[in-house]
């Protein structure tokens, strides 16, 4: 499996899955590479944002189904599945918490974990013609990925149970429709528009880029005065930190801010 970091301008850094990676990401030795690859992303302090695309008609199709086929008939099939459940999860949880902006370019088919990943994201832009698929029900399998906390989120319940348990297919045009993506772009501009939405949204505070991303994730599941407590503790917080006094300064020279 091979995937390449590049370290772009503006604290930008850009993932992308070979054509091999894109067609079969998830083996237990390649989903380790890629946690790894995410987890010095997301503790390097001169990153701000990250982008995520495949390949070719790919953009990451989840497990390998011959590597399935080989560990059923060798019973180790529960021991493949729980491994690579118990390194995507976490690795979808820390992207989740980070104050790093995580933006997919989905160029071709996200199917499975890789549709899990790509739920993951702060924001989607994604190829008109790209296929999102769960493909859980055509393997007699319940979804995972983090696909039935996400995709409700984005699409709401009905929806999301349709696509599960009509085992559909969405294009990028319906993805966007339904509230799955957030924009479409042409593949020759794809990359671009992702990279674009990474500096904007990375640009903003520490304080902002985290905080926000935690209310708006707990907000669907707390009461409100429990979520007015935590914003209040956040906001707090934040008020204390030096980007906090560089926004009121530029505010009242009128000018950009220039946050850490």
């Amino acid at each position: 499996m091979t995937i390449t970091v590049q370290h772009l301008a503006n604290s930008v850094a850009l993932v992308t899955l070979s054509a091999h990676a894109s067609r079969n990401a998830f083996s237990l030795d390649s989903m380790k590479s890629m946690s790894d690859i995410f987890d010095d992303l997301l503790s390097d302090p001169s990153i701000r944002s990250i982008v995520m695309t495949g390949t070719g008609r790919f953009f990451c199709s989840g497990a390998d189904i011959g590597a399935f086929a080989s560990s059923i008939e060798d019973g180790s099939i529960a021991e493949m599945v729980g491994g690579l459940t118990s390194i995507l999860h976490p690795m979808q949880l820390k992207i989740r918490a980070s104050e790093k902006i995580f933006v997919v370019a989905i160029n071709g088919a996200a199917a499975g974990g890789g549709l899990g990943i790509a739920l993951c994201a702060d924001y989607r832009v994604c190829e008109p013609n790209a296929k999102l698929a769960a493909a859980f029900f055509s393997l007699g399998l319940s979804p995972d990925g983090g696909t039935t906390w996400l995709l409700p989120r984005l699409v709401g319940t009905q929806r999301a149970k349709c696509f599960f348990f009509n085992n559909e297919t969405w294009s990028g045009k319906q993805a966007l429709e339904y509230g799955a993506v957030d924009e479409l772009a042409d593949s020759s501009v794809l990359l671009e528009r992702a990279i674009e939405v990474a500096e904007k949204w990375g640009s903003w505070s520490v304080s902002s880029r985290r905080s926000t991303k935690q209310l708006i994730d707990a907000s669907t599941s707390t009461f409100m005065e429990t979520q007015l407590e935590f914003e209040k503790l956040l906001i707090t917080n934040s008020s204390l930190a030096p980007d906090f006094a560089e926004g009121v300064s530029a505010f009242i020279e009128k000018r950009d801010p220039k946050f850490s």
